[in-house]
């Protein structure tokens, strides 16, 4: 096999020695260090599509945005790409960078070193999350301080300034320390989210206290030493120095392997917020040991558990934090736009990012040393365009080849349609597999006459938490008439010269998410009318083969209960529409263009199609996932993350303590879940801008998930727990059965209210098997 061209040929002799040196430790029973190389289109890189990186950091260099930088990229646990351009250093002489040269991380320090070593101390059960901080350094607790916990250091949402005054530092480090300790927040801790190296020269300390040793220590005894990684730490000896790029000058002396930050100088070079030195194929292994959930060859760091806590998004004012890391805020310029929702990393002052995508399994390094020689350096831009560049070089993002419906009726031509004068009820999911609007299509189509749109809740484009009034559709000037304003069912007026309704609209497969009682309503409409109702089916995102929860009362039929349905259906929107046309005698002429490709148990992210949100706070499959559960709280006096980057996926109120609850939960023995106390302060809607102790719910397996099982235990335990806080009756608003809702008032356990419904639930399964249209096997 020929090598890579994306390795520098010079270096193409040391892989190769490499790669034959880790064959023989492999054989020997020893982990391997360095990651192999391997070609891109080895791994399901685009080599064409990487050749892009070059010019966009030749630009930059030319704009004088950096001297030089080291770009590497892992994909499947290989090195596919691997390369330096430009200059280590410019002044007093000129040296090229090489893919070799040792960085000053700056900030990356803190989820390396900092946040990583707390997560194998609460792996190892020395320390919490929930923790105070006061409990393990107790003369942090004063000034306010008192209650700040782990979790809120690791999220920046202490409350602390973000940096303190250099003054602060000219005692030495142990004045410095205790001058640190004296501080008090600026905000509630909590309320606010503030960048703050502060926070994490505390953590550091932390990590000192809880084992007796500083944390370069510590981290390389715990992280970079079983993952041996030899050219990552602090305070790096006389041969990393000579390799290091130097940034600016500290008196009269350039700063070349000595920490360029003022502060982590002043502490000994050993700080929690920045002091770490490290190469390009250091930080790669560990990425790949974040990719192996905390293991790297036989290097375990920390448990998946840990791993997968450490990287799930937390909600701060303004985006996602990790603990350590950034996931998506106003720090995320040096991100890259195509990396997934799953997608992590940090950058530093000195020019340095590093990006972990897990659901892609790749990651992107970029080490650049741009402060020098003047300090005017800038490189997040770049850094975020190099990883764009990266996720969309990426070949096997779509392994499977679903077809929607308005794909299959644009496939045959428009044949259903043909001749017809049609109104069209969609919104922004209405699009075909390559991004064309269904409005769009059938407006262009030469035999169909499109006349009218019809917008359900959240309006045509899927952004309104309000009544939508009636509009015109923009590009084609068409009257949009809206389904959740002064009417909810297409009028007479609304259907005048129409004789076809088309039903292009993204359900998520829960009984109580409004776009199927539209449908049901416009299909009532149609046959009241004598129009002919199409429905181009979607898949159902979280599957066709799960069916959970009570099934709805008679009698309790409304807009947010259209059918006596259980809370997940497990059925697409054409499915149900065969249902209801049946079981309630609509009687119209119905007809459904059918998906294509798709299998009962595929989840969204199989089908290759692109996620569109359906509505506002719906912009994940994990939170589709969670709906059927989370939903049915939020008719109680509990906000569940609206407000939030990431609602559905937490819960909580100003008087909710989310530690009894979340050791309660995760003693449950709920499959597939995983619950960390949190603080959360919404933005808007219920509890805006009050801080909310609460609840952050982790996906481990959705296989096994159970979301109904597991949002009646979460009722039961918030019942149990906080009895005279927690509006319970309320509870029955989504619910939809009254047994089930006496039954956890009266303090049943969740495993005998389940039982309450199974018997309507297995009738349920019977009912729906004469309305299904797809197998488990892939295709109709």
């Amino acid at each position: 096999m020929p090598f890579p061209v994306f390795f520098e040929p010079r270096l193409r002799w040391v892989f190769v020695c490499r790669a034959m040196a880790g064959l023989v430790l492999l054989l020997c029973g020893q982990a391997m260090a360095a990651l192999p190389p391997a070609p891109p289109a080895e791994v399901g890189l685009d080599p064409a599509a990487l050749e892009r990186i070059g010019p966009v950091i030749d630009e930059a260099l030319a704009a004088g945005k950096m001297p030089g930088c080291v770009i590497l990229v892992t994909r499947h646990g290989k090195t596919a790409f691997l390369k330096a351009y430009g200059h280590k250093r410019l002044e007093p002489t000129c040296e090229p960078m090489l893919t070799d040269t040792v960085f000053d991380l700056a900030s990356l320090t803190k989820p390396i070193a900092t946040a990583t070593s707390v997560m194998v101390l609460a792996d190892r059960g020395l320390v919490r999350l929930d923790d105070p901080v006061a409990r393990h350094l107790a003369e942090f607790g004063s000034g306010g301080k008192e209650k700040i916990t782990v979790f809120q250091l690791l999220t920046h949402q202490s409350g602390l300034v973000a940096d303190n005054s250099l003054k602060d530092y000219a005692g030495g480090p142990e004045e410095a320390l205790q001058k640190l300790f004296a501080l008090k927040p600026l905000a509630e801790p909590g309320s606010r989210f503030i960048y703050s190296d502060v926070g994490f020269i505390v953590l550091g300390e932390l990590v000192h206290r809880l084992t007796g040793k500083p944390l370069s220590e510590f981290s390389q005894e715990a992280v970079f030493g079983p993952l041996r990684m030899e050219e990552t730490g602090f305070l790096p000896g006389e041969a990393l120095r000579r390799r290091a790029a130097p940034t600016e000058k500290r008196g009269e002396d350039w700063m070349q392997g000595e920490v360029h930050d003022p502060r982590a100088f002043a502490l000994g070079g050993v700080a929690g917020h920045a002091g770490l030195f490290s190469t390009a194929e250091d930080l790669a292994v560990f990425a790949q040991m974040m990719l192996g959930r905390g293991q790297y060859g036989e290097a375990k760091v920390f448990s998946p558990q840990a791993a997968q806590t450490m990287t799930a998004g937390y909600p701060v004012p303004g985006g996602l934090r990790g603990l350590g890391w950034d996931v998506r805020t106003g720090y995320s310029t040096n991100r890259g736009s195509a990396l997934s929702p799953s997608a992590f990393g940090h950058g530093g002052f000195t020019g340095t990012a590093l990006w972990i995508d897990p659901q892609l399994d790749l990651a992107v390094v970029f080490l650049s040393n741009r402060l020098h020689p003047d300090g005017k350096g800038a490189v997040n831009p770049i850094a975020g365009k190099v990883a764009t560049i990266v996720a969309e070089s990426v070949t096997d993002k779509r392994p499977a080849h679903v077809l929607a419906g308005i794909d299959v009726l644009r496939r045959d031509g428009f044949r259903q349609l043909a001749g017809r004068r049609v109104g069209l009820i969609t919104n922004q999911t209405g699009t075909s597999r390559d991004g064309t609007s269904t409005t769009e299509l059938l407006h262009d189509a030469p035999n169909v006459d499109l006349a009218a749109i019809f917008s359900p809740e959240h309006g045509l484009e899927g952004k309104l938490e309000s009544a939508v009034a009636d509009s015109r559709h923009g590009g084609t000037q068409l009257p949009v008439y809206s389904l959740y304003g002064a009417t909810r069912r297409p009028t007479a007026e609304m259907l005048k010269g129409l004789d076809t309704l088309v039903f292009d609209v993204q359900d998520i497969g829960a009984r109580f998410y409004t776009y199927i009682s539209t449908m049901g309503y416009a299909m009532e409409a149609a046959a009241e009318h004598g129009l002919r109702f199409v429905v181009l089916d979607r898949p159902n995102p979280i599957g066709g083969l799960c069916v959970e929860g009570p099934v709805l009362d008679e009698g309790r039929q409304s807009f947010v209960g259209y059918h006596r349905l259980p809370i997940r259906h497990g059925m697409t929107v054409g499915e149900l529409a065969r249902m209801f046309n049946t079981e309630l005698r609509i009687g119209a002429d119905l007809a459904v263009a059918p998906v294509e490709g798709w299998r009962r148990a595929d989840w969204f992210e199989e089908t290759g199609l692109a996620w569109i949100n359906p509505s506002p706070n719906m912009r994940s499959v994990d939170q589709a996932a969670l709906y059927p559960g989370i939903g049915l709280l939020e008719t109680t006096n509990l906000s569940v993350g609206r407000g939030t980057a990431i609602p559905f996926e937490v819960f909580g109120a100003p008087w909710l303590d989310g530690k009894p609850l979340a050791e309660a939960l995760n003693h449950a023995g709920l499959s597939g879940l995983r619950f960390v106390a949190i603080t959360f302060t919404p933005q808007a809607s219920k509890f805006s801008n009050e801080v909310c102790g609460g609840v952050r719910i982790l996906i481990t397996d959705r296989a096994k998930l159970e979301p109904v099982r597991a949002g009646l235990e979460i009722a039961v335990q918030i019942r149990r727990l906080f009895e005279s806080q927690w509006d319970a009756k309320a509870y029955g608003g989504l619910l939809g059965d009254q047994a089930v809702l006496q039954a956890l008032l009266d303090g049943e356990t969740a495993s005998r209210i389940a039982a309450l419904y199974e018997d309507e639930l297995k009738e349920f399964r019977k009912r729906r098997e004469a309305f299904l249209i797809y197998s488990e096997a892939r295709g109709r």
